[in-house]
């Protein structure tokens, strides 16, 4: 009867233990799953490719939300960082993919100046068939990056407006000058092998990103077309398959930056069968 006791016992405390995980992590934000599931699926459409976060696609097709957590894994560690949830939805079409990434940010950090830091997110993809590092990849295990930057956003969006000011100014009203960085993309498409070994891809445009920034909410659209056009340096994403993808989001507020970041992990990516009509 002891030994019954104490198994009872220990089986109480292993649950109120659970619980009180639970209600502290709930009360951080993080939301609670389990490991079964946590698979992403890119839903199979017969239409275009949303290249907007505001389309109302998005809205049927069902998120995922993945928990974050600091990165202690290299120096300097960030073991606090303010995002705790990303929510990830995704589709494609057979031709292109699209992912739509939402985290809640009470501040818009989309200007980089000496001092202040810019609001990022980015999704990583082994090029091989096992899982490289999730954070940068690792040598002969590399890992295609796509980093969206929201200053690199808000360039993109200047240059945009300037259609506009150019018709005030026919119409008499003055304009306003500014030096604008030009573009290809609001991402950033990289190969990275290890910690500070970062590469910037020679061609960028392949990967384009779309964001809006309301009511504290970062809301960032990232696309490609399925097609490998670089065999060695472009991750495969092939319809009907399975593979792994991990996530970071940056607060530039909360000073962060390179490796001080919030983090999630290698999940697993469904691809939909191509829909066939």
């Amino acid at each position: 009867m002891t030994s019954v006791h104490t198994s009872r016992t220990k089986l109480l405390y292993f649950l109120s233990s659970l619980l009180l995980l639970a209600l502290i992590l709930g009360s951080l934000g993080i939301p609670i799953v389990s490991s079964e599931g946590m698979i992403i699926r890119a839903q199979a459409i017969t239409r275009d490719i949303p290249v907007t976060p505001e389309d109302p696609l998005w809205q049927k097709i069902p998120p995922m939300t993945l928990p974050l957590s600091g990165q202690i894994i290299t120096r300097p560690v960030w073991p606090e960082p303010t995002a705790h949830a990303l929510a990830v939805r995704a589709m494609h079409n057979g031709t292109d993919i699209a992912f739509l990434l939402e985290w809640q940010d009470n501040t818009k950090n989309d200007r980089l100046t000496p001092g202040t830091f810019r609001d990022g997110v980015a999704l990583g993809l082994p090029l091989g068939d096992a899982p490289a590092f999730f954070c940068m990849g690792q040598l002969d295990h590399y890992i295609n990056i796509w980093h969206w930057k929201a200053d690199w956003q808000s360039d993109i969006d200047r240059r945009a407006a300037r259609t506009t000011e150019k018709d005030k100014a026919v119409s008499g009203e003055p304009r306003r000058f500014e030096v604008i960085p030009r573009r290809a993309s609001s991402v950033e498409d990289l190969i990275g092998g290890g910690f500070s070994t970062l590469t910037t891809k020679e061609k960028q445009g392949r990967v384009q990103g779309k964001a809006t920034w309301k009511d504290g909410m970062w809301r960032v659209v990232m696309r490609r077309p399925l097609s490998n056009e670089e065999q060695e340096n472009e991750a495969k994403l092939i319809p009907g398959r399975i593979q792994a993808v991990s996530f970071a989001v940056w607060n530039g507020e909360n000073k962060e930056r390179n490796g001080q970041k919030a983090i999630a992990p290698w999940f697993q990516l469904a691809l939909d069968p191509v829909t066939k009509t």
